[in-house]
């Protein structure tokens, strides 16, 4: 169902991450008020030489959330030592000159679409505060903090909430979605970073816990409760917007506001067709659900698609663990490395990643979408005992594709080992800023804190080389 992080934790503003509206089953993260207008006409004439500025009308961050390996990708060193290596070999790719891991067969199909960043750095290598700052684009406080719960001093709003801040518009969705589930260390621990922090619970992306694999998968909020007709929805609706309008003093304060945007945006919901049909994965025929895999994942990434389709600037897919597989099914290989890489993440993610990339295609939608191979760092260069790679948040791969980004392209050097950066570090502020560019926000553009303070949406740099 569609929910709210619940970890328990509160925001400054008192109020429970498990408190929100409840319509029909719905729990909602809120409507923010429409800046797209404003903050792109602001930035108009100074970003007007760039063909690439406002070219993405959404964002599909394809999160491989555990820490995917630099070797086995995108930064592979065949001539270094097996111990560095590993067992795989490269293979070409579309690009001259460009090589991946030999277990990206069908990605290395679309590198002409790819940008690659080699020397990606956080400087932190634990997952919970290395993926705050890949999240946030504000480093942890501390650095390497395992197991960090979101808490003061680390609230920084999250990309998708930025993204809301800016781009939620009147209509039937929210402009930043989260699904299949939040990104949690074991004992459930819930990363900083994912929700609007100080911004409250109105700017929250909006998380879809989910499996799109299984047969008889629904969104269960997105229906009205059983027996209830839709003048009785208007009812209430009438009754709530009276009760609201009577209470004074109450309909000054910031909660109420928030309330009352998640109701209306609830009974959008509720009462829109067009809206619920985007969850309908079962519309998809077999042929395109085979196409991208049925892991849930895999099916979680298709519907994303329809997603971005139906409206959404960014959804965030969030890899999940698998039970009975090696590392709990997930990246953060710490055993048998090189077995997980080729008999399961590796082949998922190639099929589904490359199955993205070729039904935006084809459906005349990659030029305007742009997807990122996420991670919040990478691997050690060298194997531990247990046949695993560690942590490793030194220097690390990912790649963009699509709308706004030039193609067959390699930003950042690694040295020899994929250890350290070379030259063209990039840091996950910069990252965002290049994401903000490609929607059409400039990184400058301004956002107001709970007390009225101008911030900038990021201090990061859009990383020129990579944008068309």
């Amino acid at each position: 169902m569609l929910r709210l992080l619940a970890d328990g934790q509160t925001f400054c503003d008192g109020h429970s991450r498990r408190e929100a509206m409840r319509v029909g089953g719905l729990a909602l993260a809120g409507l923010s008020m429409a800046g797209v207008a404003q903050s792109r006409a602001a930035v108009e004439k100074t970003n007007s030489t760039s063909a690439s500025f406002g070219k993405a009308k959404s964002v599909i961050v394809f999160g491989l959330i555990g820490g995917p390996p630099q070797h086995e990708t995108f930064d592979p060193k065949p001539d270094a030592p097996t111990e560095i290596r590993g067992e795989f070999g490269v293979i070409p790719t579309k690009t001259p000159g460009l090589q991946f891991g030999e277990l990206l067969p069908q990605t290395a199909q679309w590198s002409e679409k790819m940008a690659i960043l080699r020397a990606v750095v956080t400087g932190d290598s634990a997952h919970s505060s290395s993926g705050y700052q890949m999240l946030t684009g504000v480093p942890h406080v501390p650095l390497n903090a395992e197991s960090a719960t979101p808490k003061a001093p680390n609230h920084w709003p999250s990309l998708g909430a930025l993204v809301r801040t800016q781009l939620d518009r009147a209509g039937h969705l929210p402009a930043a979605v989260t699904l299949p589930e939040h990104i949690w260390n074991d004992g459930n621990f819930p990363w900083p970073g994912q929700d609007a922090g100080w911004l409250g619970r109105q700017r929250h992306p909006w998380l879809l816990h989910c499996d799109p694999s299984a047969a008889d998968f629904s969104v269960p909020g997105l229906a009205l409760p059983e027996g209830m007709p839709a003048v009785r929805l208007s009812e209430r609706r009438n009754l709530l917007e009276q009760m609201n309008g009577g209470l004074d003093s109450l309909a000054r304060s910031r909660q109420v506001d928030g309330y009352g945007t998640h109701a209306r945006k609830a009974i959008d919901l509720l009462t829109s067709s067009s809206a619920r049909s985007a969850f309908e994965i079962s519309q998809e025929s077999d042929k395109t659900r085979d196409r991208y895999g049925r892991s849930r994942f895999a099916q979680s990434v298709l519907l994303a698609r329809r997603l971005v389709e139906a409206g959404v600037s960014l959804v965030q897919v969030n890899w999940t663990r698998i039970k009975d597989q090696p590392n709990q099914g997930g990246w953060d290989t710490h055993a048998k490395h090189n077995e997980s890489c080729k008999k399961l993440l590796m082949p998922i993610a190639d099929q589904c990643f490359s199955a993205l990339l070729a039904d935006l295609q084809e459906r005349g939608l990659l030029d305007e979408t742009l997807v990122v191979w996420f991670g919040e760092f990478g691997r050690t260069p060298k194997f531990n005992a247990n046949g695993g790679r560690d942590h490793w948040g030194r220097c690390f791969s990912l790649a963009l594709a699509g709308g706004g980004i030039k193609g067959g392209v390699v930003h950042g050097v690694s040295d020899k080992q994929a250890a350290d950066p070379v030259e063209g570090i990039v840091r996950a502020a910069d990252l965002h800023a290049t994401i903000f560019h490609c929607l059409g926000l400039s990184p400058e553009t301004q956002f107001h804190d709970v007390v009225g303070r101008p911030l900038p949406l990021t201090r990061g740099h859009v990383i020129a080389p990579i944008v068309s």
